[in-house]
């Protein structure tokens, strides 16, 4: 019944998204002439989410694919144009002290640059271009934090990594300026920074460990009102009786099929995989292959 109901509502969510076509109605036509579909009312905030979670793909690192490197705009963009979506990027902070997006804290793997981040200023960074997962130089720039809550705003969920020796309050204080805090939630691993989070900003969404009985117990002493808080129950499945213990505090759920879980699907041929994953509990799937994990469940809706 929680699959039947939760992937109506997602199907009925995707059909009013893509279904905005060509003055004449013809989704076909529209696709023929590469006219991009218009998008009606999409989920923009997590309070609205909350209200309503449907199934939710959340796009790790922005989702990358082949002439789409990790953290950049434009990934993001090609996600967002084929299917509702929360994006997880990563945040780090030059040597002038400006937050940008990259994941790793030196620059030789995603970009044509080398060394630290931290030993670079952000002039010196917008010279550099973005490289893909295959090693392909993009013509894609490293964007600013204030870049991307401004792209973001009524187009996706954000969910934000911030990475170590990059402080809090520097984060919240850019999502603060930019009225953000509706739609850019914030990725905590350890508890005691799931309270310094709240008590910074008590109205922000924090994503906080919840994969076992201890992290659970370390949540309810914190204080932290459950729907202020996501629980990322970790990279593998928990089994039923964690799940029901999660519902049981109020929290909502996302589940990491990144890495080993998307690995299998894709070795396996089994894509139809993620759809257990919804119907055993998992509110959002944090994913390698967001695209594929949105067709899986569109599929489902249009049997």
């Amino acid at each position: 019944m929680y699959l039947n109901k939760s992937l109506l509502l997602f199907g009925c969510f995707c059909l009013l998204w893509r279904c905005q076509s060509a003055p004449d109605g013809s989704v076909a036509d529209a696709q023929k002439n590469d006219i991009k579909p218009e998008k009606v009312e999409a989920i923009t905030s997590f309070d609205q989410w909350l209200q309503d979670p449907i199934p939710l793909v959340s796009a790790h690192r922005g989702g990358p694919y082949p002439g789409y490197p990790e953290n950049a705009i434009e990934t993001f963009q090609n996600v967002a144009d084929q299917t509702p979506t929360l994006i997880e990027c990563d945040i780090v902070m030059t040597k002038d002290s400006v937050l940008v997006l990259l994941h790793d804290d030196t620059l030789d793997r995603t970009t044509t640059g080398e060394g630290k981040v931290a030993a670079h200023t952000y002039a010196e960074l917008q010279a550099l271009s973005l490289v893909d997962n295959e090693g392909k130089t993009s013509d894609f720039r490293i964007p600013s934090l204030d870049e991307v809550l401004t792209w973001g705003k009524g187009k996706v969920l954000f969910t934000l990594d911030v990475k170590r020796g990059v402080p809090f309050e520097k984060v919240l204080a850019t999502v603060q300026k930019h009225h953000a805090v509706s739609y850019a939630a914030i990725i905590t691993y350890r508890i005691d920074d799931a309270i310094l989070v709240h008590s910074l900003h008590p109205d922000v969404l924090i994503s906080v460990s919840a994969g076992s009985q201890a992290a659970l117990a370390q949540i309810e002493q914190s204080g932290i009102p459950t729907n202020k808080l996501l629980g990322f129950v970790g990279t593998r499945e928990p089994d039923q009786t964690h799940y029901q213990a999660v519902r049981e505090m109020g929290l909502k759920t996302i589940l990491g099929t990144l890495g080993n879980l998307d690995r299998s699907a894709t070795a396996k041929g089994d894509d139809q995989v993620y759809l257990t994953y919804i119907e055993n509990g998992a509110n959002i799937i944090a994913t390698d292959r967001p695209l594929e994990v949105a067709a899986v469940l569109q599929s489902k809706i249009d049997k």
